[in-house]
């Protein structure tokens, strides 16, 4: 009889110090979760406050009593921000399209084909991620001033149409698949590319889409590539707006401004990410793991 209470009460305190974790890491991830939304929420509540509000907080307040979106007016009117999110997209897309094509291809030519070489080609490849990113962009500036390509579309997107760590992820993705599937389909008399379209893609879609939401996502944050190869506004694109902000209309202290235009040209990207963030996720784990 003892035993059994023994039992029981060592159960009850289990169950006890469960819970307690339990709660004490909801608690912990509430308060994490509160930290890293801060930021928008300032941001958003930045957008909101008048001109004159803003610069009169000599302590900067939490909250406002009288919200206005004249900011979001003045972010359109004061410089061609429609307009740059038309070059943005368009840049966006064009690009994304582009650097699927070369990635799988170039995937698939790894993964799967053999050509003399290709394990000291692909290390190359792989070397090339050790090259830090300023001397690529000066290499690229060079390339593209000398060719005339500045203030040009093609200018702009022809340096982002490849990736070497998408080629790597996709590669390990496509030799996850079992060779006996490639095997089988030489043997019906299938061609390479239609075993990439009806096969291997279909397979690794997760992490297609995982790649194609990334890459949307670095287009439309691009700020040191065109700030570098445009100063034609027929071609600025939205980070190119945030800037004129700060130097135009208003001047430099018009803030919450800049939040409203900042808040506008991160919605995009916030609600494909809240479409999509299983999608991502799916893809990521994929990629990191084999067999």
């Amino acid at each position: 009889m003892n035993q059994k209470l023994d039992f029981d009460l060592i159960e009850k305190r289990a169950k006890r110090r469960e819970r307690v974790g339990k709660a004490a890491l909801y608690a912990f991830l509430v308060f994490w979760g509160l930290i890293v939304l801060f930021p928008f929420y300032w941001m958003v509540l930045t957008s909101v406050k008048s001109y004159s509000t803003y610069n009169a907080e000599y302590i900067p307040k939490f909250f406002t009593l009288k919200p206005t979106f004249q900011n979001y007016f003045d972010a359109f009117s004061t410089v061609n921000l429609a307009g740059y999110f038309g070059n943005t997209l368009i840049f966006t897309l064009v690009t994304t399209a582009l650097m699927i094509i070369v990635i799988t291809l170039a995937a698939f030519a790894f993964a799967r084909l053999e050509f003399k070489g290709k394990n000291l080609v692909f290390t190359g490849f792989l070397a090339l991620m050790m090259i830090p990113t300023e001397l690529v962009v000066i290499t690229n500036f060079q390339t593209i001033t000398n060719w005339g390509l500045r203030n040009t579309f093609t200018g702009l997107i022809l340096p982002s149409v490849t990736s070497v760590f998408y080629i790597y992820l996709l590669k390990e993705n496509f030799e996850q698949v079992p060779d006996e599937l490639y095997k089988a389909a030489k043997v019906d008399g299938t061609s390479d590319f239609k075993y990439l379209l009806k096969v291997l893609i279909p397979i690794t879609r997760p992490t297609l889409v995982t790649i194609i939401i990334l890459k949307v996502i670095e287009c439309w944050n691009s700020y040191v590539w065109p700030r570098l190869i445009t100063d034609d506004e027929a071609y600025f694109l939205v980070s190119n707006g945030i800037q004129e902000i700060r130097e135009n209309g208003f001047g430099r202290e018009n803030i919450p401004a800049m939040m409203a235009a900042v808040v506008v040209i991160s919605l995009p990207l916030i609600i494909l990410f809240l479409f999509f963030h299983d999608k991502i996720m799916e893809g990521v784990s994929r990629g990191g793991t084999k067999g």
